[in-house]
């Protein structure tokens, strides 16, 4: 049974790994478009984030926690809620790792790959114990 479990629990991690890649895709895009159209870092990775968090919710909530996605109605609207703060805190993350970067004076590119992997280890820890735990 264990063992079961734990490999329903590594292919949802993959399938959430998939649809973030899909997100960060992107989040990204937007946020190299901002920042060459002369955007201040910061807020360019925040819009390219935000934009990033619409289309993570769709991918999520369709390929990775099928079994666990509200019904409509109030639980559903619950789990969205929960979702956009498990994504503000991403959000946060990212904005304040590539905002000290620019602010010290580092190329925010590679300041955005740290931010990357501190909110999508933020958020998968969320999502999956938090927004996405009632069917489970």
């Amino acid at each position: 049974m264990t063992a079961t479990l734990n490999k329903l629990r590594d292919i949802r991690l993959m399938r959430y790994l998939f649809a973030s890649v899909g997100a960060l895709a992107v989040d990204v895009g937007c946020f190299l478009l901002l920042l060459s159209g002369g955007m201040m870092a910061a807020a360019a990775s925040a819009v390219g984030y935000s934009a990033g968090i619409l289309a993570h919710w769709v991918l999520s909530s369709r390929t990775v926690f099928t079994d666990s996605v509200a019904e409509r109605g109030r639980e559903r609207t619950k789990q969205k809620a929960l979702f956009v703060i498990s994504a503000f805190a991403g959000l946060a993350v990212t904005t304040a790792i590539v905002g000290a970067a620019d602010y010290l004076a580092f190329d925010p590119r590679p300041a955005k790959l740290v931010a990357i992997a501190a909110s999508f280890t933020l958020t998968w820890l969320l999502r999956s114990r938090v927004v996405f735990r009632s069917a489970r």
